[in-house]
């Protein structure tokens, strides 16, 4: 833990502990999290997730900070520009939490499988192309770990914790370039990734291969939609 005591730890989470207890708080340091791409779900999740205790996690993104990339990508700053992503965020949530450790690898995901390291609790989609997230899947299905998709573009989103079901069964991959997006909805979208993500690792119920779709009317109303998938 860091050369922390058990005490601080607790201390340091106590809101958490009064939401489910001493036991399951400290269960969540042994787990650990692959988060695939750093930009604005992956920058979203790292920090919402990176404060909950959980004890380690890896960032993988080849990306570099880009001026156009920070009003939607909470983990960085002017200053950050021309940085490598997962680093500038590597450094952010380890000094937000000193009871987290972070690996960050500054190459794509196909780079990053050849290194074999499969000993992950769940994945966490922060990419922003089709490709990628059917990689994934297969990937994840190789290994048997659970991942948690996200998308975002204009005003809405979809999630889906992916255990069954299949990713290419529900999507037609292809390259496009996105539309425009703000940064609110990025939030709210890894947001509930994020929710569901912690349930899981701490052992609550969710709702897996269910497809959450959520949007905004033409009248501005706030529209949750989900689908059970198939498998």
């Amino acid at each position: 833990m860091n050369n922390f005591d058990e005490n601080s730890m607790l201390e340091y989470f106590n809101r958490q502990v009064q939401l489910w207890g001493k036991d399951k708080q400290l269960s969540l340091i042994n787990k650990k999290v692959l988060i695939i791409g750093c930009g604005g779900l992956g920058c979203s999740n790292a920090i919402a997730l990176g404060s909950c205790g959980i004890g380690e996690f890896t960032f993988v993104d080849f990306d570099r900070v880009s001026i156009h990339n920070i009003h939607r990508q909470i983990g960085f700053k002017i200053e950050d520009e021309g940085k490598y992503k997962c680093e500038v965020l590597q450094d952010l949530i380890q000094n937000r939490s000193p009871y987290v450790k972070v690996t960050s690898y500054k190459e794509d995901f196909q780079t990053f499988v050849k290194r074999d390291i499969n000993n992950f609790d769940l994945i966490i989609d922060g990419s922003d192309n089709l490709p990628t997230r059917a990689f994934i899947n297969e990937y994840s299905k190789s290994k048997n770990i659970p991942w948690i998709y996200g998308s975002v573009e204009e005003f809405y989103g979809q999630v889906c914790f992916f255990h069954k079901a299949s990713y290419q069964d529900l999507f037609k991959i292809k390259t496009r370039k996105p539309n425009g997006i703000a940064c609110p909805i990025v939030m709210h979208i890894a947001s509930l990734q994020s929710n569901i993500a912690l349930r899981y690792l701490a052992c609550l119920n969710i709702k897996k291969d269910y497809l959450y779709y959520l949007c905004f009317d033409d009248d501005g109303v706030l529209d949750t939609k989900k689908f059970k998938l198939s498998y």
